[in-house]
């Protein structure tokens, strides 16, 4: 689904417009959108990115251009979410923020990354498959494991290895 909100950019791609979430988020010129992914109201997406199948992309999430997010990558945008207050009653919008998350221009993100609120993944970055982002991501650094931590240099990587995910 695809709501009548969401404003895409020219060249936009989406593989199987009735198997994906669209509703009150920007996609830039020549992105491409794939199977079952979820966008949601007050997110963007540059231009020339691939948002790659059974990905969650919640408010506040803002990635620029020429980025790559792998398949069931899930991103978050509450660092202490809660279903009910103290008293026990259902929480609503106005009981809590929208943590933002960026991702800067040609970042990479790996199958299956989980990213939380509040953190940028720098330019050139590299976020290895499984990873859990906990913490801000240096321009052009490599990052892998649950917590991530900084494994390489995707300026120093052999030829072909950052887009691997590989170091040595």
């Amino acid at each position: 689904m695809i709501k009548d909100d969401v404003k895409l950019g020219a060249g936009v791609r989406v593989f199987q417009p009735d198997l994906v979430n669209l509703y009150g988020c920007v996609i830039g010129d020549d992105s491409k959108i794939g199977a079952f992914v979820e966008i949601q109201k007050g997110a963007a997406v540059g231009r020339l990115c691939k948002i790659s199948s059974h990905t969650f992309i919640c408010e506040g999430v803002h990635i620029e251009d020429g980025v790559f997010i792998g398949h069931g990558v899930m991103f978050t945008n509450d660092i202490y979410p809660r279903a009910v207050n103290a008293d026990m009653t259902l929480q609503t919008e106005a009981d809590w923020a929208v943590v933002e998350t960026r991702v800067r221009s040609r970042a990479s993100i790996g199958s299956n990354a989980t990213i939380l609120a509040g953190i940028t993944i720098g330019e050139g970055a590299l976020v290895g498959a499984g990873a859990v982002v906990t913490r801000d991501v240096p321009d052009y650094a490599i990052v892998a494991g649950v917590p991530a931590r900084v494994v390489g240099d995707t300026r120093r990587a052999p030829a072909g290895a950052a887009e691997a995910g590989r170091t040595e």
